[in-house]
């Protein structure tokens, strides 16, 4: 079987190639910009007659389509999010319209959620900014394709190399950095948590060593003796994580099921967790003890305009056999192990 690859390169794609390598009797092509691609293309920018060209020496049996922006101004977001996968399947119909298209699109797409309820695949879709509103203009463009198609509609994706666009991961690099620090200004080793910690959460919060005011650091009370101190946004919010590695494990089922697939799946947790536990227990994998102090009027306008997501993850089930098999702590732990700031000291 040939799998071709689309953004191979970002968190999602690297995961996802990973783990269809592993396949026996598979040869696993990645496509990108990048000269080392086994295919080049590029879905922001090229017509859909090079494409097809590309498609048509590669001969895939399936493509799954990874590359996504979740950041930049508008017009990026269309050119990658919305454009590419139209002119993605575009090239598919006239080079190879038999391949099986994995596309990863987001629970963004859904808009805010309703408190205490699980969002299935036929809701609408009401998108709260240009982010989830581009990724759901690439599934449309694939539903309605005519290929076999399936579309993943992802939760908020946490594991090993989450990146610092993301909550997780910015919260991950902070830690990392103040642990380094700490380290450093007692001459201890990684672990050792002495003095402030700073930095940003879903918004730029400056660095402090103090309570909530940016004042001198201290206890509780904001008295003398407190221990270090992470400044973040507002993490009211709830969101749907799932471990990378399973969002992986749902791609290669879906790229080897024999059976036509629904044109949308959900792939999440299945459970709303409120960010701030999320923070706190990935603080928690870190060994910091410090306070955690949610900054008011700092926080994303995208979280004050979605304060939950949850998905029901029923149909992936049915459809796939799939389910989530890493908890959020195993996931958490897997971030902070693998962050490349510890795993690079000595």
């Amino acid at each position: 079987m040939r799998i071709l690859v689309l953004g191979a390169g970002g968190y999602l794609g690297g995961h996802v190639t990973k783990r269809l390598r592993a396949l026996p009797g598979t040869r696993v092509l990645v496509g990108g910009r990048s000269p080392a691609a086994d295919v080049t293309l590029d879905l922001a920018s090229d017509r859909p007659n090079v494409l097809a060209g590309a498609l048509a020496r590669a001969r895939p049996d399936a493509v799954v389509n990874c590359a996504g922006a979740t950041g930049g101004d508008a017009v990026t977001l269309a050119e990658v999010n919305a454009r590419g996968p139209a002119v993605l399947c575009a090239a598919l119909r006239e080079a190879a319209p038999t391949a099986r298209l994995v596309h990863l699109g987001s629970a963004a797409e859904y808009g805010p959620g309703t408190p205490g309820l699980r969002v299935t695949e036929t809701e609408a879709c009401l998108p709260a900014g240009p982010y989830g509103a581009t990724k759901l203009a690439g599934t449309v463009a694939v539903t309605a394709s005519g290929l076999d198609a399936v579309v993943l509609r992802v939760g908020n994706p946490v594991g090993a190399g989450a990146p610092p666009t993301g909550l997780p991961g910015r919260v991950a690099a902070l830690l990392a950095e103040a642990e380094e620090e700490a380290a450093s200004a007692s001459g201890g080793g990684a672990g050792s948590w002495a003095g402030p910690v700073g930095g940003t959460g879903d918004g730029p919060v400056g660095r402090s060593g103090g309570g909530p005011d940016g004042g001198a650091g201290g206890g509780p009370d904001g008295g003398p003796g407190a221990g270090p101190e992470l400044r973040l946004g507002d993490l009211s919010a709830y969101r749907d994580f799932v471990d990378v590695r399973d969002v992986a494990c749902a791609v290669e089922l879906a790229v080897t099921a024999a059976a036509a697939l629904p044109p949308v799946l959900n792939v999440g947790g299945g459970e709303a967790v409120p960010v701030r536990e999320l923070v706190r227990r990935l603080a928690d994998a870190a060994g910091f003890r410090g306070r955690i102090v949610e900054a008011d009027g700092s926080g994303s306008a995208r979280s004050a305009q979605v304060s939950w997501q949850c998905s029901d993850i029923g149909a992936a089930r049915l459809a796939l056999g799939w389910r989530p098999s890493y908890s959020l702590d195993a996931s958490l732990e897997a971030l902070w192990a693998a962050h490349p700031v510890r795993v690079a000291a000595p």
